[in-house]
C-alpha cells in the first residue's frame, strides 16, 4: 500500500478516522488493512470506504468492532461474513450484501440486489429502500429490516430470526420456512409452500417494535401482520411420496 493510499482525520477524543480509497488501493489491500488492524496493530477503530464504484467483495469477514462506512455503491457480498463491525454503504448493495452475517450490522441506506443477508446467523441488516429476490433466504437468525418492499422468494427456507418488511412482498414468500418470524406491512403476493398467516400477540408487536427502533425507522408496529411456519414440512408422510 502506497503512502497516499490512505490516510487518517484526529476526530477528537483519542478517536481517529481512517480514509481508503479504492482509486489508489485494490480491494484485496482494503480488507487486508482491516484484517490486520483487527488483529492488532492498530487500536482506532473508524474508517471510510471511498470510491467503492460498484466493487465486489468490500469489507468481508470483519471480526472486531469497527465502525465502516462504504461511500458509495457497493458490489456482490459488500459486508459477507460480518462479526460484530458495523458496516453501512451509502448507496446501493449488488447481490448477497451481508451474506452469512454473524454479528454485528450491516446498513444499507439505498437499495439491495438478490440475495440479501442470505445464510445469516446473527447480527441486525437494515435495508433504508427495497430488497430484490430471496432476501434472508436460509436465515438462521439474523435479523431484517427493510423500509421497502422485497422481491419473489423472500425468507426461502427461513430457519431463525426476523424479517421485518415496511412495504409489500412478492410471490413466493415464506416458501418452506421452519420458525423464522415474518412481518410484513403491507401486501403479499403470495404465500410459499407450508407459509401461512398468524395471529399478531403483544410479544410480537414488541419485536416489531424494537427492531424498527433498532433499524431508526418509523413505522406502527399494530399495522404489520405476522407470517410464520404452518409445520406440515417437518415429518415425511406416505400420502405425499409422489411429491418426492
Amino acid at each position: 500500500m502506497g503512502a497516499e493510499a490512505g490516510h487518517r482525520v484526529q476526530l477528537g477524543e483519542g478517536m481517529t478516522m481512517h480514509t481508503l480509497d479504492l482509486d489508489r488501493m485494490a480491494v484485496r489491500d482494503v480488507n487486508q488493512r482491516l484484517h490486520e488492524d483487527a488483529a492488532g496493530t492498530d487500536s482506532d477503530r473508524q474508517y471510510e470506504i471511498l470510491n467503492p464504484m460498484g466493487r465486489h467483495a468490500i469489507a468481508v469477514g470483519l471480526d472486531y468492532p469497527f465502525d465502516v462506512s462504504v461511500r458509495g455503491h457497493a458490489g456482490y457480498y459488500c459486508g459477507s461474513m460480518n462479526k460484530e463491525a458495523s458496516v453501512t454503504i451509502e448507496g446501493n448493495a449488488g447481490v448477497g450484501v451481508a451474506e452469512n452475517i454473524m454479528s454485528g450490522t450491516v446498513h444499507v441506506t439505498g437499495y439491495a440486489s438478490q440475495s440479501a443477508a442470505a445464510t445469516g446467523h446473527g447480527g441486525l441488516v437494515v435495508i433504508d429502500g427495497d430488497a430484490s429476490a430471496r432476501c434472508g433466504i436460509s436465515m438462521k437468525g439474523v435479523d431484517i429490516v427493510v423500509g421497502g418492499s422485497v422481491g419473489h422468494m423472500s425468507a426461502f427456507m427461513g430457519q431463525s430470526g426476523h424479517m421485518v418488511v415496511c412495504g409489500d412482498a412478492g410471490e413466493s414468500f415464506g416458501d418452506s420456512i421452519y420458525e423464522a418470524q415474518l412481518f410484513v406491512r403491507g401486501s403479499v403476493e403470495s404465500l410459499g409452500a407450508d407459509c401461512v398467516e398468524k395471529e399478531m400477540r403483544p410479544e410480537h408487536l414488541e419485536i416489531v417494535r424494537g427492531l424498527l427502533e433498532k433499524a431508526g425507522i418509523e413505522a406502527e408496529p399494530s399495522e404489520f401482520r405476522r407470517y410464520g411456519s404452518a409445520r406440515q414440512l417437518y415429518n415425511f408422510k406416505i400420502g405425499n411420496i409422489g411429491y418426492y
